[in-house]
Formats: C-alpha cells, sequence, structure tokens
C-alpha cells in the first residue's frame, strides 16, 4: 500500500501529518475510530474492501469516503461461475463418491439467472455468462438498462425473480434493508432443481431457514464463499450435505487482492491530489 500511494503521487507521513488515510485493517474498526480522533484533519478515507459493515458507525459526511468497490468484482464473478457450474452439473456430490454414481446434473446453458445486486461483481459476472446464452435478470435498487441483461428489476419484486430462476446469485451490499433478505419463504418460492450462489456477505441468507431448504430438497442446492457464522464452525450441518458447496470466503486471495487494490489506491492518490471524483465513493446514505 506504501509503495501504491507514492506511486499515485503521494508521501506516507506520520498520521498527524496526514490529508488522508489509507486504512489496511477490514476488521479493526476501533483502531481506526483511534485514528480519525487523532487526525480530526484527514479529508478523506479509503477503506479496503467493498464491504463496509463493520465501518457504517464511523461513515459521515465531514470527510470523502471510499471503498474497494469495484476492486475485486473479476476474481469473485470468476468464483460464482465456479460454483454455479460445480454445483448445477452436480460436480461436488461427485468429487464426494467413492463409487460410480448415477448421472445427476443441469445446465447453465440457456439456464434462467437472476442475480440479487446490480454492481461491480454483476456486471462481471454478466460478461462471464454470454457464452452460455442464459436469460439474466438483475435485481436492483436503481433499475436502469444493463448490457447482456434480459430484465432489470426493482428491488422490492426480487420475491418474484426468484421464482422461475434455475439459478440465483447473491451480489448485494449488507445493508439492513439485504440482511436475511434469503430466509424461508424466499426458498419456498424458488425451484426444487434451482442453486443459489452467495458471493456477498453471510447475513444475507437465514443460515437455519437454508439448512431446512437443502435438508428438504426444497432447492437444489447452495454454493458459499461467505457464511453466517463465519468461518462456519467445524460440524455444522452444510459441512456434510452434499448439495452445499462452501469456499472460505476465497472471492479474492491475496495473490488476487493486493495488485488490485494497489491500483485502486494509485488511481485515488492521484486524482485526490489532482482535485478529481475519487473511484469507489461510499454512499453515506445507502449504506454501501
Amino acid at each position: 500500500m506504501a509503495e501504491a500511494i507514492v506511486a499515485g503521487g503521494g508521501q506516507v507521513v506520520p498520521l498527524a501529518e496526514a490529508e488522508a488515510l489509507v486504512w489496511a485493517a477490514p476488521r479493526s474498526p476501533d483502531a481506526l475510530e483511534a485514528a480519525l480522533d487523532a487526525a480530526p484533519q484527514l479529508t478523506w478515507v479509503q477503506l479496503p474492501f467493498a464491504g463496509i459493515e463493520n465501518f457504517m458507525h464511523l461513515i459521515d459526511d465531514d470527510r470523502v469516503w471510499t471503498c474497494g468497490k469495484g476492486v475485486y468484482a473479476e476474481p469473485v464473478a470468476e468464483l460464482a461461475l465456479t460454483l454455479a457450474l460445480m454445483g448445477m452439473r452436480n460436480v461436488a456430490a461427485y468429487s464426494r463418491a467413492s463409487a460410480w454414481s448415477q448421472p445427476h446434473g443441469r445446465n447453465l446453458f440457456g439456464a434462467n439467472v437472476t442475480i440479487l445486486g446490480g454492481g461491480g461483481i454483476t456486471e462481471a459476472l454478466i460478461r462471464l455468462l454470454q457464452p452460455f446464452e442464459c436469460h439474466i435478470t438483475v435485481v436492483r435498487n436503481r433499475v436502469a438498462p444493463m448490457d447482456g441483461v434480459d430484465d432489470v428489476v426493482e428491488s422490492d419484486r426480487y420475491v418474484d425473480a426468484l421464482a422461475g430462476a434455475d439459478l440465483v446469485v447473491v451480489a448485494l451490499s449488507l445493508t439492513p434493508d439485504t440482511e436475511g433478505i434469503i430466509s424461508r419463504s424466499e426458498l419456498e418460492q424458488m425451484q426444487s432443481h434451482a442453486w443459489i450462489v452467495n458471493v456477498a456477505r453471510g447475513r444475507h441468507i437465514v443460515t437455519d431457514d437454508l439448512v431446512w431448504a437443502l435438508q428438504h430438497g426444497v432447492i437444489g442446492g447452495a454454493a458459499l464463499d461467505v457464511t453466517d457464522p463465519e468461518p462456519l464452525p467445524d460440524g455444522h450441518p452444510l459441512w456434510s450435505m452434499p448439495n452445499c458447496i462452501i469456499t472460505p470466503h476465497v472471492g479474492n486471495t491475496p495473490a488476487m487482492a493486493v495488485p488490485l487494490l494497489s491500483e485502486r489506491i494509485t488511481t485515488n492518490v492521484r486524482r485526490f491530489e489532482e482535485g478529481e471524483a475519487l473511484v469507489g465513493p461510499v454512499h453515506v446514505e445507502l449504506g454501501y
């Protein structure tokens, strides 16, 4: 990060002398609060992740706040596609088998895909889905046409968009309105063969309700890069379910994240110095 700051034309200085703060500890809100109290002169804070729920109580209109919004879109979308194919083509269950088994699975090609969220991950995933000729529905707060998307619907119609989907991908910011957005009632609206992929935050899905749905065949399966709680405890029922795939929040790994975040920091430091609008602004009123 220090190298990225310098590459953007900035200098790394003691906190008391800084105009801006590039924050590198995504799970340390108390430490950031102490830094802000010690440096009231700061006018811009750059956060490292797109998810800012840990810091929402600190974000205000007194400073410019930016986050990692869009930084990791391509690797996270790549994992979402990987998980979708593994689930729909039964790869996860086959990989656990100890004997030859019967054919199972459905095509992603030509499938009905619903994506919750209209941000950078969704835009990247739409590009990856183009060769599969899916019918894509995106649910988002601000309805506007999107390249490669068949239908864009308002967020209050998201249950309607779940009903006919073969695949549902959760790529939302976590806010009070989206916490628990997938619960028993929503899962009951989905098709019995449908898979849900969550690459956003674990608290979007009510875990106990998901366990129930998987146990009773209400949906085809779930592929989760994020869980609630996280990390998922040893012995949790989800670990042993043949129709559940779990990866340990690796939508982006350090090998992927460092160069991507460095590029964002360099860009924003340069823009800050030149008085230009910064990339990845946090919208205080929306919570992301």
